[in-house]
């Protein structure tokens, strides 16, 4: 099981070039990558996505790129003659207009802004695009890695929460029968009270008893309840992409809890179905940064 939350980094250097990736992802139905990679590098841009997509099938992936290259020949200075004289000039016309020694020099026109400018020659295009494939890969892998640690997390959690509920259901199961023989020792109580010592029609109470205990009758709920738990418990053990499948699972779950709920006429099992309906909650937040 994978988190759809993670981090991952890798850096690559060789022939004095740096690529660095960073990876960092969120959760998503789908998989979306965003790569922010500069204008000048966007034809990396797809061997960056292929490792995603690689790794990853879900979630919001935001790729962080950075490239140096180091080498002396990928620097070339350029020379703005037309702003050096002008500073020359400059410099020259203030030394004889206000009487001044000028020491204007080849160090100080350097110094000077824009003069020199440092450009980057047009890089070995393939070079660029192995070493950024190696760079992504390793970023990707990493990003994988982590989801998987958080996933652990996740599915330790889930199968505590689904383990919170299954024994809530055990006590649900056990309180059901009573509730129709609490309701049946009320119902002739209450009438023994309004007949004050008339005799108890007892096929007309068998009926009413009968009635109620139908319509409340939660066995076929705890029984689907059974099953749904036996397979959400069987997706935490499965590998791969369970994420869709627990929060389906989940929506099952919480249907035959409500319909439970919906015909609960006691007290004790009313508050054990808000108990499954909390912990059922936690469930769905965390299914959803699962993978």
């Amino acid at each position: 099981m994978n988190s759809m939350t993670g981090y991952g980094k890798f850096v690559v250097t060789e022939q004095d070039r740096q690529v660095t990736i960073e990876m960092k992802s969120v959760n998503n139905r789908f998989l979306e990558i965003n790569c922010r990679v500069p204008k000048s590098l966007s034809v990396v841009e797809d061997a960056v996505k292929r490792a995603v997509k690689k790794h990853l099938r879900r979630g919001s992936v935001d790729v962080f790129f950075n490239y140096e290259n180091n080498s002396p020949e990928g620097k070339v200075l350029t020379v703005d003659d037309a702003l050096a004289s002008a500073y020359v000039e400059a410099a020259k016309k203030l030394s004889e207009t206000y009487g001044l020694e000028n020491t204007f020099t080849v160090t100080d026109l350097m110094r000077t802004s824009d003069v020199i400018k440092i450009d980057s020659e047009e890089d070995d295009e393939q070079l660029l695009k192995t070493l950024v494939e190696k760079c992504a890969e390793g970023a990707a892998a990493e990003l994988s890695r982590m989801r998987a640690v958080e996933g652990e997390t996740i599915r330790d959690d889930l199968s505590k929460l689904i383990g919170n509920i299954d024994s809530a259901l055990s006590k649900a199961e056990a309180r059901a029968p009573m509730v129709v023989e609490d309701y049946s020792a009320r119902l002739k109580t209450r009438i023994d009270e309004l007949l004050d010592g008339v005799a108890i029609d007892e096929a007309r109470l068998a009926n009413e008893v009968a009635f109620f205990a139908d319509k409340a009758d939660v066995n076929e709920e705890i029984s689907r309840l059974h099953s749904h738990i036996a397979q959400f418990r069987a997706a935490l053990d499965a590998d791969g992409q369970q994420g869709r499948n627990l929060d389906f699972l989940s929506q099952e779950i919480g249907r035959e809890i409500n319909t439970m709920g919906s015909k609960s006429n006691d007290t004790e099992l009313t508050n054990i179905v808000i108990y499954m309906k909390n912990e059922l909650e936690k469930i769905k937040e965390q299914i959803r940064n699962v993978e």
